[in-house]
């Protein structure tokens, strides 16, 4: 995908803001410490679309989450704003662990599902075959609604016109063709 940063070490290449989140992932070690949960940064921060307040979201394939957790306890509970969350969705159980780390807010989300099949890796791929196939104004409109309060997801859905749960919207678009994706704006 044009412009997507899908490794840590394309974001040393891209724009000043991806280079400074390579630098703080390095600096903190996020990626050597989440090593055997193989983790990828998703959502806004690869594709360019962040706004203030953007978090960094690191996506891991979890299968203990006992381990996980005492895990993230030792190397992140002394992060200001440290928090655990465990809870199921359509009978997949999940861990999330937040906290802030410099200037930035970090989640650490994990199940047992390989993370490039989970929901948020697919929704990023998506998201950057749109943004390629859109254009630049298509990228600052979602900017703009982002900016406005909505999520990423919600605001795809907005633009595009899809109706329903925007997060399984956007999934259905995963086995499209280019030209039934341009014909979407239309």
């Amino acid at each position: 995908m044009k412009g997507l940063m899908t490794e840590i070490y394309d974001l040393k290449s891209g724009t000043a803001l991806q280079h400074e989140v390579y630098e703080l992932l390095c600096r903190h070690r996020f990626m050597d410490i989440l090593h055997a949960y193989h983790p990828i940064l998703a959502g806004t921060v690869p594709l360019d679309i962040q706004v203030p307040g953007s978090d960094l979201d690191l996506i891991c394939e979890v299968h203990d989450f006992e381990t996980f957790r005492m895990e993230a306890d030792t190397h992140f509970g002394h992060y200001p704003g440290y928090a655990v969350y465990e809870r199921e969705v359509d009978g997949v159980p999940r861990i999330k662990v937040n906290f802030h780390c410099e200037n930035w807010p970090i989640e650490l989300f994990g199940q047992s599902v390989p993370t490039t099949q989970q929901n948020g890796y697919r929704h990023m791929m998506i998201e950057a075959r749109l943004l390629s196939l859109y254009g630049e104004s298509f990228k600052q409109a979602i900017i703009q609604l982002k900016q406005n309060g909505l999520k990423t997801e919600p605001a795809f859905a907005r633009l595009l016109h899809l109706e329903g749960d925007p997060y399984d919207e956007l999934l259905r678009l995963e086995g499209k063709t280019d030209v039934e994706l341009l014909e979407l704006l239309f």
